[in-house]
């Protein structure tokens, strides 16, 4: 599903459009060009995951109350995939009734590493 990008994503600003492809439940990428830029992760699916959407996100993605969005997180990926780090501070808003997207900063999020959610008897 492609999303025009309504306001710049930091390292990326000159993208205008950002394709999103599902892999599972879990996991999406985010591609430009044919490339993957981000692989992304469900935060819902990790832990409680919440905020607000700032003000000026909501107009540039025109969301109101009835708006059908999708959050996902970046994840950095490392090998043991349980090493890799979720980036709960720069969540990405898709708005799937206009197919736009935003990313925006969060001041009271972090970084956890995956193996933080995963269960010890999981782990490989």
């Amino acid at each position: 599903m492609k999303f025009k990008v309504k306001k710049p994503i930091p390292g990326f600003e000159n993208l205008s459009e950002v394709e999103f492809v599902e892999v599972d439940n879990l996991f999406s990428i985010l591609k430009a060009d044919d490339k993957v830029l981000f692989t992304l992760i469900n935060p819902y699916a990790l832990r409680e995951f919440s905020f607000n959407i700032p003000a000026d996100v909501k107009a540039l993605l025109e969301i109101n109350e009835n708006s059908k969005l999708l959050v996902y997180v970046n994840i950095v990926k490392k090998e043991p995939i349980s090493d890799s780090i979720v980036n709960f501070k720069a969540p990405m808003i898709f708005n799937l009734d206009n197919n736009t997207c935003a990313q925006v900063v969060l001041e009271n999020e972090h970084f956890e590493k995956l193996a933080d959610f995963i269960a010890e008897d999981n782990a490989a």
